[in-house]
């Protein structure tokens, strides 16, 4: 086979891209390892800045954003008993919209027969080939080797995909931070607690009551990674939630049988070599935030914006600029997203190394975000997310 673009991976980046790119007519094919079902059942972020919500509204692939996206005008970062709202709409004039990764995700994949974008499921054994010449991918699916040649490969096949591993170890330039904790996480058809989300930092360490939708709750502990799930049946954690938010919250924690619980180890991760040759990475393939600032969706979001462009422009007329300048663009917007999704893990967990001096530090500054709008007005930005 033969195609302008060859895109690994099937998640909201190589997704979108695909669509950005069939919208111009440019030919391109998605090669995805995992199955339809396995994809679109995974459980991620549900929190959307307007440069993701733009992009759907843009496709026209947005009547399920419109019906069930929830305009969200605040947050809350609460200290102990004590909580401080960020009224990001009066701060900025923009909103952010609770819509989930997995609908994202299903309205994405649901709309690419109809404009002609091909996805191939179940690709086994994917390896890119000859990136600084004639790039190519190779896969086995039922048994049978393919390749896919491409005038250039987008890799949006996250973190332990193939493409982050095919750029040479010499030009990766890769800046990681692993954390001492994990999230536990259950998501759950019952009602949130609050209307808006709460970022707790308690004695016994951070927590987040959010929402999928009115109907639909997710709610998230700190623990350290050394815990395992089957150490946390659904009452224990439900017991931990309602101890947490029964004085932060305006309703009762609800319970109700879990959909999905887990545990995701967090890390901060970028990788500089977003381009070798004729290959570009774009979303998880990238870099990683902790999921504290909900960065990591609307991140690929912006990476995709960029590389869509550069390729249209590219194709169109043979104009290069744009991907020469898409590394630095994308990194521009990636180490801002990065130092705020540091920052608010920072401020709201409780750190395994750090003494009662940290613990003052995080109070001294809690107290002064209380009462400053100029700090306010800054978190207030970056939630939302500074602009392309």
């Amino acid at each position: 086979m033969k195609t302008r673009v060859a895109i690994v991976g099937a998640g909201p980046a190589g997704l979108l891209l695909g669509h950005l790119l069939r919208a111009e007519g440019i030919d391109c094919i998605i090669v995805e390892r995992q199955t339809r079902a396995y994809v679109e059942s995974r459980i991620r972020a549900g929190v959307l800045e307007t440069v993701t919500t733009d992009l759907l509204h843009r496709l026209g692939i947005d009547q399920g954003l419109n019906a069930g996206g929830m305009l969200e005008e605040g947050f809350n970062l609460a200290d102990g008993n004590r909580t401080i709202r960020i009224d990001i709409t009066a701060l900025t004039g923009k909103h952010v919209t609770v819509y989930g990764q997995t609908e994202v995700t299903r309205d994405l994949i649901a709309a690419a027969p109809s404009r002609g974008l091909e996805i191939i499921w179940e690709a086994g054994d994917v390896t890119l080939y000859d990136l600084t010449g004639n790039p190519s991918v190779e896969y086995r699916k039922d048994g049978v080797l393919h390749r896919i040649e491409a005038d250039f490969i987008a890799g949006c096949d996250g973190f332990h995909g193939p493409s982050r591993k095919a750029v040479p170890f010499d030009r990766a330039h890769h800046y990681e931070r692993e954390y001492p904790f994990g999230w536990l996480g259950i998501l759950a058809d019952v009602p949130p607690c609050h209307p808006e989300l709460i970022y707790s930092n308690s004695d016994e360490g951070f927590a987040l009551a959010s929402m999928r939708s009115p109907t639909r709750s997710r709610y998230y502990i700190q623990v350290p990674l050394t815990e395992r799930l089957e150490d946390w049946p659904e009452d224990r954690l439900w017991d931990e939630l309602e101890r947490r938010f029964a004085p932060l919250a305006s309703r009762p924690v609800v319970r109700g049988p879990a959909i999905e619980m887990s545990i995701a180890p967090l890390r901060s991760f970028v990788s500089e070599a977003m381009r070798h040759g004729r290959l570009f990475l774009a979303g998880d393939a990238a870099h990683i935030v902790p999921p504290t600032g909900a960065k990591g969706l609307n991140l690929a979001a912006s990476d995709v914006a960029y590389l869509s462009d550069a390729l249209i422009a590219f194709f169109g007329s043979g104009d290069e600029s744009g991907l020469k300048a898409y590394p630095a663009r994308a990194l521009a917007r990636i180490w801002k997203a990065e130092r705020f999704s540091w920052s608010l893990t920072k401020l709201m967990h409780r750190f395994p190394e750090d003494g009662s001096f940290e613990r003052r530090m995080q109070m001294a500054e809690l107290d002064y975000l209380a009462g400053s709008h100029a700090m306010q007005t800054a978190i207030a930005e970056n939630y939302v997310g500074l602009p392309l």
